[in-house]
C-alpha cells in the first residue's frame, strides 16, 4: 500500500504538470519533411513492439503496456504492477539533388520517448495511464533566393497524456477505451536574410483537445499448442481546438510584430477516421507472430492556410495507411539465462498523410531487437534497431535514411500482493 500511495502521488503530479505544458515528451525529429501538416506522426508501439516491426494490435500479455490497443489492459492479473519508460537515439542521413548537384547531409538526435504505467481495477479488468507523443516536428535547412538567402526551421511535439480502461466481460474477449488530452505547440520558421535586413515568418500552431481511440480484442486456443487472437481499433474524426496564427518578426528593427491570421482551429485544422486491425499466432507460449493494417482518412481533414506567408500553406493531405508484421522468439521461459532471452524481427511499408506538391511520402523499414530479462525479477530491459527508407513519389526529391536505437525498462512488480502471517 505504500508503495500504491506514492505511484498515485506522483500520477497526480504529473497529470497536474500536463496540461499546463510544464512537462512533455522531448521531441526527437530530424526529417524535412516533418515540415508539412502536423509533423512526422507516432504509432504508439512500445519498446519491444518497435522490435517486431511496430505491430501491436493484437498482441495481449499481462507483462508489457500494450498503448496501441486499450483492450490488452484487461489481460492484466490482479496482483501486477507496470511501469514502462524508453528513450531513443536515431541518425538521419540524406540525400538530393537540386538543379543538378547532388547534395548530402547528416544529423543525430535523441531523447525521451513515452512513459506509461498500468495496474489491475478488478479481476475483470486493468487502467493505464501514459505520456506519448502523438506528432513531432524538427528540421532545419536553407537555400539562397534572390538578393539573400532564406532559413526554414520548426520544432515542437503534440503530447498525448492518456487514461485508459480495459474490461473483459467474457472468456477471451476483452474492449477497452484510452481517453487522451492531446497538447502542445508547433513552429515552422522561415528566416529570409538580405543585406539591409533579417526578417522572421513565423507559424504558431497550439492545439488543446481530447481525442478518443476505441478497442476490442478476442483470443482463442486452437489446440493445446495454438493459440489466435485478433484486435482491432477505431479513433474517431474530429475537429482540433486550439489556436494557429502567423507572426511577421523584423529582427533588429525598433518596430511592432505583426500578428497574421489568428483565430480558432476549430473547424479549420483536425484529426482523421483511423481504423486498425491486427492477426496474432502463438506457437506453445514461445513463438509469436503478428501482422498489422492500419488506415487513416486524411484526405477529408481541413488544413488551413494563413494569408500572407510564404510557407507550407499550400499543404494537401494523402490517406495514410501502414502494413507491419512482426515475430518474437523465446525459447524457453524457464531455464538459462540465454534461453528465456526474447528475441524479435519485423518489417514495414507505410504510405505517409504527406503530399509534397503531388509527391507523396513512402517509407518501409526493417527492425530487430532484444528483451533481456532482469536478473531475479520479472522485469525487461527491451532493445531494438530500426532501418528506415523515406523518399517522396513519384519525384523522389529529398531521400532520407534513418538508424533508430531504443531502449526500454519495463518494471513487473507484485505491487498488489498480500503477505500472510503466520
Amino acid at each position: 500500500m505504500k508503495k500504491l500511495s506514492i505511484s498515485c502521488l506522483l500520477l497526480t503530479a504529473l497529470c497536474w504538470l500536463m496540461p499546463s505544458g510544464t512537462v512533455s515528451a522531448q521531441n526527437t525529429e530530424i526529417s524535412p519533411y516533418s515540415r508539412f501538416g502536423y509533423g512526422m506522426l507516432n504509432d504508439h508501439a512500445n519498446a519491444s513492439q518497435r522490435g517486431m516491426g511496430g505491430v501491436g494490435l493484437a498482441s495481449r500479455s499481462g507483462q508489457y503496456i500494450n498503448f496501441m490497443n486499450p483492450a490488452s489492459y484487461a489481460a492484466i492479473d490482479s496482483v501486477t504492477f507496470l511501469f514502462d519508460i524508453a528513450a531513443s537515439a536515431k541518425t538521419l542521413s540524406t540525400n538530393e539533388t537540386v538543379n543538378g548537384v547532388k547534395k548530402s547531409g547528416k544529423d543525430f538526435t535523441g531523447g525521451l520517448d513515452y512513459v506509461a504505467l498500468q495496474f489491475p481495477m478488478t479481476r475483470y479488468g486493468g487502467m493505464a495511464i501514459g505520456l506519448v507523443p502523438y506528432s513531432e516536428v524538427g528540421y532545419k535547412f536553407g537555400n539562397q533566393i534572390a538578393n539573400g538567402t532564406n532559413e526554414h526551421q520548426g520544432s515542437g511535439t503534440l503530447n498525448e497524456l492518456f487514461v485508459g480502461l480495459s474490461a473483459k466481460p467474457f472468456k477471451g474477449f476483452s474492449l477497452g477505451l484510452n481517453f487522451s488530452y492531446l497538447f502542445g505547440t508547433l513552429l515552422n520558421d522561415t528566416y529570409i536574410y538580405s543585406a539591409s535586413s533579417t526578417s522572421l515568418f513565423e507559424q504558431v500552431t497550439e492545439v488543446r483537445d481530447y481525442t478518443l481511440r476505441l478497442g476490442v480484442q478476442y483470443g482463442f486456443d486452437v489446440n493445446k499448442d495454438n493459440r489466435v487472437t485478433v484486435g482491432a481499433i477505431y479513433s474517431p474524426r474530429k475537429s482540433f481546438h486550439g489556436h494557429a496564427y502567423g507572426v511577421k518578426y523584423e529582427i533588429g528593427q525598433d518596430t511592432a510584430n505583426d500578428t497574421i491570421g489568428y483565430g480558432s482551429m476549430k473547424g479549420h485544422y483536425g484529426m482523421p477516421d483511423t481504423w486498425g486491425a491486427g492477426v496474432s499466432w502463438c506457437w506453445r507460449n514461445s513463438l509469436t507472430v503478428e501482422a498489422d493494417f492500419t488506415y487513416e482518412a486524411w484526405k477529408d481533414v481541413k488544413y488551413r492556410y494563413i494569408e500572407g506567408f510564404a510557407n507550407v500553406g499550400t499543404t494537401r493531405f494523402d490517406n495514410r495507411w501502414k502494413a507491419a508484421v512482426g515475430a518474437e522468439y523465446v525459447p524457453a521461459l524457464r531455464g538459462s539465462y540465454m534461453r528465456r532471452v526474447h528475441y524479435r524481427v519485423g518489417g514495414y511499408y507505410t504510405n505517409d498523410y504527406i503530399m509534397v506538391g503531388n509527391n507523396s511520402v513512402k517509407e518501409y523499414g526493417v527492425t530487430v531487437g532484444l528483451g533481456l530479462p532482469a536478473p531475479s525479477t520479472k522485469t525487461m530491459i527491451n532493445f531494438s534497431a530500426e532501418y528506415r527508407h523515406r523518399a517522396a513519389s513519384p519525384a523522389a526529391l529529398v531521400t532520407e535514411n534513418y538508424f533508430q536505437f531504443t531502449i526500454g525498462v519495463n518494471v513487473n512488480e507484485l505491487w498488489f500482493w498480500r503477505n500472510k502471517l503466520r
